[in-house]
């Protein structure tokens, strides 16, 4: 095989599919969704759910817990991870953190917690320690800092986007 070959025959964009141009076409008069029926009606539309009338397996299955959509987004840091990561006498922050991937995806609310040991002296800035975190680094003789958390507007414009995904 050759490197050129690597993308060959992949297309990036597909061609939209053009139905109902003609009987040589292949997909002329029907427009591939065959005679009668209720799918080969304009404006057909089935939930993803529906089996045919039997009662969807989603709705058989009973429902367990409780999923907050207000729920702040934790991303969590151990003390072990910035011992390994950062050198003494370094600003943590969390952008210091994500440039250095110790946290992959989006987050609103960075913790660091106590696991693993600490004995770089670091100033660690972020919006949660556990009391282990927190003794472990000032023990090292650095410093947290706790950050403001979100302020109510930002949490608000949240909770609406939220209920809006929810009821779509």
């Amino acid at each position: 095989m050759n490197v050129n070959d690597v993308h060959r025959g992949i297309r990036k964009f597909k061609k939209a599919r053009r139905v109902g141009r003609g009987v040589g076409s292949g997909r002329g008069k029907t427009c591939g969704r065959g005679h009668k029926g209720q799918k080969s009606n304009p404006g057909y539309s089935a939930l993803p759910i529906f089996q045919g009338g039997t009662m969807p397996l989603v709705r058989r299955i009973p429902k367990r817990g409780f999923n907050n959509p207000f729920a702040l987004v934790v991303a969590t840091v151990n003390v072990g991870d910035l011992e390994r990561v950062f050198s003494p006498g370094d600003e943590v922050t969390p952008e210091a953190i994500k440039k250095r991937s110790l946290v992959k995806g989006t987050y609103e609310v960075l913790k660091i917690l106590g696991d693993g040991e600490l004995t770089k002296r670091l100033k660690v800035s972020a919006h949660r320690f556990s009391q282990s975190a927190k003794e472990k680094i000032e023990k090292a003789g650095g410093e947290a800092v706790v950050l403001p958390g979100k302020t109510r507007v930002e949490v608000k414009k949240r909770q609406k986007r939220a209920l809006k995904t929810a009821g779509a």
